[in-house]
């Protein structure tokens, strides 16, 4: 099958065969030619040479095509739900009830704010001339997105770039390609012209630095690994090239002493749980008021072993496989290691006997701060454990890590939610839960955790310039100024 998308067609590239797996029971989904460089080479090209007329669009025009688009996806969302399953091995409620309603919404949103692209009003500032901002299209969008949100990571990085008059190359992880290349056909179907919105499905370190270091985009941005992400900003900083990153995360889960326990195991639960944990947001590091400590410790463990694994496609399976074997035995090493370093398994860790690549949800108690499973990105269904004495050393313990991407604190206390929505260090920051998004609202970290914005109308500074047009009001030919330069004798 087409590997990629260019020019408003499917392409068959002439590139290396590759399986896209199905993680669940091991499956080939599909099978397909990976791009190469001089695919990237000619996807660039379109989108290049499609800019200048969708730059030039009207703002109604833009939104015209992605409202289409959101009525498209929404017709075919049971057909882009099974490819999300199949791919990723997500269960299918979280595919049908999160990941493509909240991708139909995210492009509904932004098909509404291509149309209110606002800049500073026209004012006099100097007095003698007329000042006012331009917010235009930055230009050749490059993209690079992850396999644990395939559908919901395209949107986030091509829709608010299509809504701003950009043109777009997204190379998704070659073995979650799917949805993003129909996401590209239902958009020409939409009517997007042909060139604006490209793929290339191929390996990061052959596609994906090609994409990242070519001369003729003007942005990047990339959601994935820290330790990637530096290297596509490297790539990109050799021509100058604007960055977006949205990278790893380490969430604290902070408990405090006045919080509602059942609310707090809940949520605990759901948010290291979600993808099968495979989700830099997710909650990872449970920091809990001794008072509590005990009873939160049996209470995730019981709800964690009520937790049905098993078949993606089944509805009442809560928990799908690993992306692949190889991360599932990487997750696996962790979790066997962390009692080296003072961990106590308490429920979980361990392989089940199921085809495909599973691991049982596990939670993790008494890990010391310096245990590589309280440091170090799990990616996986495990959440670890540790109690706090009092709420400055809760807040030391969650601002106790380089990432920074989201965190959640649990309290009754409005001053107590006030002061560690202010004090933790994140680009998110939930009380009283733990992972919910919504459109209008950005998501981005800071430190280790990436820099800018996805979803929300702040993403639109990633794929804007600022331009200021000052225009003389006087109509003098000898401006005042002149003499600091020179004077007419």
């Amino acid at each position: 099958m087409p590997s990629s998308w260019i020019d408003g067609a499917p392409v068959v590239t002439s590139g290396t065969t590759h399986q896209v797996i199905n993680p669940a029971n091991g499956s080939t989904v599909a099978e397909l030619a990976l791009a190469t460089a001089t695919d990237v080479d000619a996807a660039v090209a379109s989108a290049r040479a499609a800019l200048p007329g969708w730059k030039n669009a009207t703002p109604a025009e833009r939104s015209s095509v992605l409202a289409k688009l959101a009525e498209l996806a929404q017709a075919h969302a049971d057909e882009i739900a099974a490819e999300e399953v199949s791919q990723t091995g997500k269960p299918v409620r979280l595919a049908t009830e999160f990941d493509v309603p909240g991708s139909i919404d995210n492009i509904s949103f932004f098909a509404g704010a291509a149309r209110h692209l606002e800049g500073k009003a026209s004012a006099e500032y100097s007095g003698d001339h007329t000042s006012s901002i331009r917010r235009e299209a930055v230009g050749v969008v490059a993209t690079i997105t992850p396999w644990n949100y395939p559908l919901q990571m395209a949107v986030w990085k091509v829709i608010p770039a299509l809504a701003a008059g950009c043109s777009v190359v997204i190379k998704p992880a070659e073995i979650t390609p799917l949805t993003t290349l129909t996401l590209a056909r239902l958009a020409t179907e939409a009517g997007l012209p042909d060139g604006v919105f490209n793929v290339v499905t191929g390996s990061g370190i052959d596609v994906g630095t090609a994409l990242a270091g070519h001369s003729d985009v003007d942005v990047v941005t990339f959601t994935g690994s820290t330790a990637v992400g530096r290297r596509v900003m490297a790539a990109a900083a050799v021509h100058g090239h604007r960055t977006q990153l949205e990278l790893g995360g380490k969430a604290p889960f902070v408990v405090f002493e006045d919080a509602d326990l059942d609310a707090a195991i809940h949520g605990a639960v759901a948010g290291a749980l979600i993808n099968s944990g495979q989700d830099c947001t997710a909650a990872t590091r449970a920091i809990v008021a001794r008072n509590l400590y005990d009873d939160f410790v049996a209470g995730v463990a019981e709800l964690m072993g009520k937790m049905v694994v098993g078949d993606p496609q089944d509805p009442d399976t809560d928990l799908g496989p690993l992306i692949s074997a190889m991360h599932r035995d990487r997750v696996a090493t962790m979790v066997a290691d962390a009692p080296k370093e003072g961990g106590r398994v308490v429920t979980g860790g361990q392989i089940p006997e199921l085809p495909g690549s599973f691991y049982l949800p596990t939670l993790i108690a008494d890990v010391t701060e310096s245990s590589e499973v309280y440091r170090n990105e799990i990616f996986g269904p495990v959440l670890v454990a540790r109690p706090h004495d009092g709420d400055d050393d809760a807040l030391r313990q969650a601002n106790d890590t380089e990432y920074g991407l989201a965190a959640s604190a649990w309290t009754r206390d409005v001053y107590r939610a006030q002061r560690a929505s202010r004090e933790i260090n994140a680009g998110c920051v939930w009380i009283n839960d733990h992972i919910p998004i919504i459109s209008e609202m950005p998501h981005g970290g800071v430190g280790a955790s990436g820099f800018g914005k996805d979803m929300s109308d702040y993403s639109f500074e990633e794929y804007l310039t600022i331009k200021h047009v000052m225009s003389d009001i006087t109509g003098v030919a000898e401006k005042g100024w002149h003499r600091t330069i020179f004077t007419l004798r």
